[in-house]
């Protein structure tokens, strides 16, 4: 009997490469009706298919309802009144005595704190009480005084200007109209509405940092430019508050609503506020960035009203002698 041939080793070849690739596909898997079903090849590996969660874009926090016009101004108004309940004894933060005093001090305010102000005054007033001893004085001279307000130079300039004009125009008093005050060296607006509201009882609306920044944020405006949100606001509110307004929205946005981190979970208007979040939220850390009186800290004043509740602001250090 003949032997039965050997395959071609081409062929065993074959069949054990068919072999290892059906062990590697797994069993084979049976059809309805029981047979076995030759093993399907694996298809290549392909990238994971991105969920619609995945190519859907995040979520964003849900749009306030637009606001009509009538329903800001009531709630501006009720803002309005929740800080005259917050800050009874809102003032302004400038130590003064009269009119040429606040208005010097005003002048002196940009660029610095009050409390700096407040801490330079005594000496200066004491060495120029009018503006005739002031338009007299030297101007390195007048530099040294207020040097510690910063730009003393530029400062000095203006006041030693606005004292001549006070003397030579307005027979050494300050002027109780707003296109008078306008015309003196270094007079804005902003530094003429806060001498009329405060000395001459003029009501004006006074646009600094703080009163930009909270205006915006309350949704009053979205100027940027310190006439047109005074224009705005004015709009809102009747003129007999647009003093108090200027002090109670300072006040907040000094003790409160900060410009870098709002106190927002410390904030007793916060259900009022369209910008509520933007700061802190937790009340607890909160609390720890409210600012002076609020703060238990001292005011800017060395001088405050009687019925501020916190503590004077101390005078300035002396200068320490050289050794």
């Amino acid at each position: 009997m003949n032997a039965t041939p050997e395959k071609p080793a081409a062929t065993k070849k074959a069949v054990t490469k068919k072999a290892t690739a059906a062990a590697e596909q797994g069993p084979a898997k049976k059809t309805a009706a029981g047979k076995t079903a030759p093993a399907k090849k694996a298809p290549a590996k392909k990238a994971p298919a991105k969920t619609a969660a995945a190519k859907a874009p995040a979520k964003k926090a849900p749009a306030r309802k637009p606001e009509s016009r009538v329903a800001m101004v009531r709630r501006a108004r009720r803002i309005n009144r929740e800080l005259a309940e917050l800050y009874p004894y809102a003032h302004p933060e400038l130590d003064f005595t009269n009119p040429f005093e606040l208005l010097v001090a005003t002048v002196l305010s940009a660029q610095t704190t009050d409390l700096r102000v407040n801490q330079t005054t005594p000496r200066l007033f004491a060495v120029c009480p009018t503006p005739e001893d002031m338009a007299a004085m030297p101007p390195e001279k007048l530099e040294e005084l207020i040097r510690p307000t910063g730009f003393f130079r530029a400062k000095t300039k203006s006041l030693i200007g606005l004292s001549a004009a006070l003397r030579d125009r307005f027979g050494g008093e300050v002027p109780g109209r707003l296109e008078d005050l306008v015309t003196l060296p270094g007079v804005g607006r902003k530094t003429a509405n806060v001498v009329l509201g405060n000395a001459f009882g003029v009501p004006g609306i006074t646009v600094d940092t703080h009163f930009g920044r909270l205006a915006r944020r309350f949704g009053w405006t979205t100027a940027e430019d310190a006439e047109k949100v005074e224009a705005d606001v004015a709009e809102i509110f009747p003129k007999s508050e647009w003093t108090m307004l200027s002090h109670r929205v300072v006040f907040h946005g000094r003790r409160v609503c900060h410009s870098r981190k709002p106190a927002c979970g410390a904030c007793a208007i916060a259900p009022l506020c369209p910008a509520y979040g933007e700061g802190e939220t937790d009340p607890e850390k909160a609390r720890k960035l409210l600012k002076y009186e609020l703060g238990g800290q001292p005011g800017q004043r060395l001088r405050p009203p009687a019925d501020y509740p916190g503590r004077p602001a101390p005078p300035m250090a002396p200068p320490v002698a050289a050794s």
